[in-house]
């Protein structure tokens, strides 16, 4: 025992010091990352749990701790507008997020066959996604406006009987969201499929080719198979922008006719810095986070557990 001792003392002397040039290299990039951690744990991760307490209590304009535990909660699903802002953004999130993907798809799959001046195609395509969502709304705010847009031109072609009020009918309001919607992301869907797609060995396509394959076998059976890790990630950002859609519907409806197109995250807003309900405010984002979980987590568990295997 005396001589484990007596050689582990021996070592500790004999490791040479690490002189003032090779300590500040080693606690140089823990220096540089403390501020990013700091921000991203008080923030994010702070004011997430921060929600979740005022969630649970009767907070209205200022926040307060008086806590009734999950009251807000029911409130929150007694309310009328709410159930509404869930019913659209099921319909705007569905149809966005399939939508989005099968036109992202095709379009990769046509830059694909290497057509001619494929660089200025794939940025035409891409150039929506350079704009904010605040100017994508406007944009189609007055695009789609029965007094500006596209009913005012074809009634001034002589179409008198043609009809586009989408805009303004609150049963298809919601409709509108999604024609915006997908305009601005299909082309960063197409992106990441087109790099999936270049991420492939064309030896596999050769080689269903040689065995009597057509294009369209290879593309459905063999290739887009193979993307399914991109079709995941595609589905977890457009679902995420579906689900914090804020600036979209309030630059092009303002969640109206009446409450026809309103959002989860417009009604948050609403209640939380206009209405003085801070706690049903807050139970409404945590719901918000619910679902983006609800996608979330089941993604992470998949890849993790192919990882593993």
């Amino acid at each position: 025992m005396e001589q484990a001792l007596n050689a582990q003392d021996s070592n500790k002397q004999s490791a040479p010091k690490l002189s003032l040039v090779d300590r500040l290299q080693h606690w140089l990039p823990k220096i540089v990352m403390a501020p990013t951690m700091l921000v991203t744990v008080v923030c994010i991760y702070g004011f997430i749990f921060w929600t979740a307490a005022i969630s649970l209590t009767n907070s209205r304009f200022l926040p307060s701790f008086n806590f009734v535990g999950f009251a807000q909660y029911e409130k929150l699903m007694d309310n009328d507008r709410w159930i509404t802002s869930i019913t659209n953004l099921g319909i705007f999130g569905v149809l966005f997020m399939l939508i989005a993907i099968v036109l992202g798809v095709g379009l990769a799959i046509l830059l694909d066959q290497n057509i001619r001046q494929e660089g200025a195609i794939r940025t035409i395509y891409l150039y929506p996604m350079a704009l904010s969502f605040i100017v994508t709304g406007t944009a189609w705010k007055w695009i789609l406006n029965p007094g500006l847009g596209i009913e005012k031109l074809m009634h001034d072609w002589g179409f008198e009987n043609f009809k586009f009020d989408w805009l303004v009918n609150s049963d298809m309001a919601v409709y509108t969201l999604v024609i915006a919607a997908v305009w601005q992301s299909s082309g960063f869907v197409m992106a990441m499929f087109l790099a999936g797609l270049r991420g492939i060995d064309s030896s596999i396509i050769k080689a269903a080719q040689i065995d009597g394959a057509n294009l369209p076998t290879i593309y459905w059976k063999i290739i887009l198979p193979c993307l399914r890790p991109v079709f995941f990630s595609a589905v977890i950002i457009t679902s995420h922008i579906a689900i914090k859609s804020f600036d979209l519907v309030t630059a092009m409806t303002a969640g109206g006719p009446g409450y026809s197109s309103d959002l989860p995250a417009l009604f948050m807003y609403a209640h939380s810095f206009t209405r003085g309900q801070v706690g049903l405010g807050a139970a409404s984002a945590m719901m918000m986070l619910a679902g983006i979980l609800a996608i979330l987590v089941p993604y992470l568990y998949s890849e993790l557990r192919e990882k593993k295997s």
